[in-house]
């Protein structure tokens, strides 16, 4: 029985070693930049296109 066990113990450790993988996907940071200043652009354009123009005062009036 003490040979099933260390049978099975080794079974166990064999496939929890196996099981842990890790994936690793490297983005290019120049490319990663370029496109976070793309988007930084596009939410600053519909917010400025969002907000209405402040009405200029006419010259005389009271500010």
């Amino acid at each position: 029985m003490t040979a099933l066990r260390s049978i099975a113990m080794l079974g166990a450790i064999v496939a929890s070693t196996s099981a842990c993988v890790t994936i690793n996907i490297y983005f290019p940071a120049a490319a990663a930049e370029k496109a976070a200043d793309r988007i930084i652009d596009d939410v600053w354009q519909l917010r400025e296109r969002a907000t209405p123009a402040a009405p200029q005062p006419v010259e005389g009036e009271a500010k």
